[in-house]
């Protein structure tokens, strides 16, 4: 009697697990990206700023709201290919889940940095950074458009791991071509 035994038999299951250094490193992209080009954009709105005026960071509102939106979705676009492209994952579902999660973490650092730099920026006090009338004044004038660049922001992360996912390439060793059975 012939014994057959298959080395490596695909059924197409797999389990996925969460590749925590692709989502870092995703996290990490995301905050270089967005502290880059969130500080040109300070840049350039802060010096079209009317210096005269009662309130100079008002005049920043508009532009720094749409600045904002777009920089989020691009940088969150581009971290999520990072991480799906690490993390190669075997799916778009995978992908997705690696995005959400690389957005997550990516809005825990973003809050920390802002808390942090609120309190640097008034002296080490943190109720009066918070309490402060321009801390109120620019957060007063970026309601919706954080509400946009977070919600889009977090869109872009998913689709971004989505398409930067790709199947894993399965190598099958000593594969024996069988004749059908007569």
């Amino acid at each position: 009697m012939a014994t057959l035994a298959f080395e490596n038999q695909n059924t197409g299951l797999t389990h996925s697990r969460m590749d925590w250094g692709a989502v870092w490193a995703g996290m990490f992209t995301f905050i270089g990206i967005w502290s880059v080009f969130g500080l040109l954009g300070v840049a350039i709105f802060a010096s079209s700023a009317n210096p005269n005026a009662a309130h100079p960071v008002s005049g920043m509102g508009w532009g720094m709201g749409i600045w904002a939106i777009v920089l989020t979705i691009i940088a969150m676009w581009f971290a999520g290919m990072e991480t799906g492209r690490l993390a190669a994952a075997s799916n778009r579902r995978d992908g997705v889940v690696h995005g959400m999660t690389m957005f997550g973490l990516s809005m825990a650092a973003v809050l920390i940095l802002v808390v942090v730099g609120g309190i640097g920026m008034n002296g080490g006090s943190g109720v009066a950074a918070v309490h402060s009338s321009y801390f109120m004044d620019v957060v007063s004038g970026s309601g919706w458009a954080g509400f946009l660049s977070v919600f889009l922001g977090w869109l872009a992360a998913m689709g971004g791991a989505s398409a930067g996912s790709r199947p894993k390439a399965v190598v099958e060793k000593n594969v024996t071509t069988m004749r059908n059975a007569a």
